[in-house]
């Protein structure tokens, strides 16, 4: 079946609303996978022409990079292209999680480097060999150290035929605004919007938000009663076995202050307030389906670098489709108030997301994958 026959099976089942908006944006991903479906051979030499006998690559289709409010379809879109496309190597990742990847591989080949070839051009490499198709979700670039890479490492793997689809929720020419050093990342925006096709979805609104909510995973702690029905569900969830753990991640150790089989329970202050990042957080994931995160605070442009740990918490455990239970200050649309700086562009979509990791059919889908 093509994608949009798909999405009409779909939504004829009600597993999804249909929208006219994404039935628009779900054509490119259509013709991308069609495209792919033809037979073609795909070079993976990254400059060794040698091994091409002086033949060019055959030009790969242009990928999608799908942009748009928050909670719009873009993931769901983005997976049932993913799960239909005809590539027998291709991946699917959070971009959060695809840097943090890149970087850990720099940096042993950076290690193990005799001087010869550029570390990036190596990792752009090992990635061509494990991947024709590359779907990245939430793609933000926020970091000056994944900006100033980016260039290279994606100029490397398109010239090796590499597809990419995106979702995002900025468009390409908004990447990276107001970083620093931004006019050395303007080559990437330019490559981007040559090898992708960049498709807005806008559709009527956040089909998140629209979810049924379940209070009894988020908590405005605003009185005593509401603080003592966290801590007794919180508690629930622990039992009287809960243990301190540390769990090892590159060298260094991150402390679980409470843990009970896959359970774990933060303060926000231990999780988001300490010098953490997506790594950890992975290996959070990795160790636990249920975090709980207790007292999280509302937060303005002087905590940024708070909002952003947490921002990128929520997108992690969003994409491991973990269940997160939390205490707040709160509501979640008045965690983080800021008039400038990326945060308060990327927290509407944590805002979104949370609402989503609440809703009846979130919290049964977990259930289901849990029993």
């Amino acid at each position: 079946m093509s994608l949009l026959s798909r999405y009409d099976a779909l939504a004829a089942a009600s597993l999804i609303e249909r929208d006219q908006a994404q039935l628009s944006a779900l054509r490119p991903l259509d013709r991308l996978a069609k495209e792919l479906a033809r037979p073609a051979p795909f070079r993976a030499a990254l400059g060794v022409m040698s091994l091409f006998r002086s033949k060019a690559p055959a030009k790969a289709p242009r990928g999608v990079y799908l942009w748009g409010h928050v909670g719009r379809g873009k993931t769901t879109l983005m997976d049932l292209f993913f799960e239909s496309a005809p590539t027998p190597g291709k991946r699917r990742v959070h971009f959060h999680s695809f840097m943090q990847e890149v970087h850990d591989r720099l940096h042993r080949a950076r290690r193990e480097s005799d001087g010869g070839e550029d570390p990036v051009t190596r990792v752009a490499k090992d990635l061509v060999a494990e991947a024709k198709l590359l779907c990245f979700d939430e793609f933000s670039v926020t970091d000056i150290a994944d900006a100033m890479i980016l260039a290279r490492l994606f100029s490397t793997l398109f010239s090796a035929g590499v597809v990419v689809v995106a979702t995002s929720n900025v468009e390409p020419e908004r990447l990276y605004e107001g970083g620093r050093n931004r006019d050395l990342f303007l080559p990437f925006i330019d490559l981007l919007l040559e090898r992708t096709e960049v498709v807005h979805l806008d559709a009527r609104a956040d089909f998140r938000m629209e979810k049924q909510p379940v209070e009894e995973v988020f908590f405005k702690v605003g009185d005593q009663k509401s603080r003592a029905a966290a801590e007794a569900l919180f508690r629930s969830y622990m039992g009287a076995e809960a243990v301190e753990l540390h769990l090892l991640v590159k060298g260094r150790s991150v402390r679980v202050p409470q843990a009970s089989g896959r359970n774990a329970r933060f303060r926000f202050s231990e999780i988001c307030g300490q010098a953490l990042g997506a790594s950890d957080y992975l290996a959070l994931c990795r160790n636990f389906d249920t975090m709980i995160v207790e007292d999280v605070p509302t937060m303005n442009f002087d905590r940024r670098n708070e909002a952003k740990r947490f921002i990128i918490l929520v997108d992690v455990l969003y994409d491991a489709k973990a269940r997160l239970i939390l205490s707040a200050e709160a509501d979640a649309q008045d965690l983080y108030a800021a008039a400038k700086g990326m945060e308060a562009q990327e927290f509407p979509r944590t805002v979104s997301r949370l609402i989503e990791m609440r809703s009846q059919q979130y919290l049964a889908e977990w259930q289901a994958r849990h029993r």
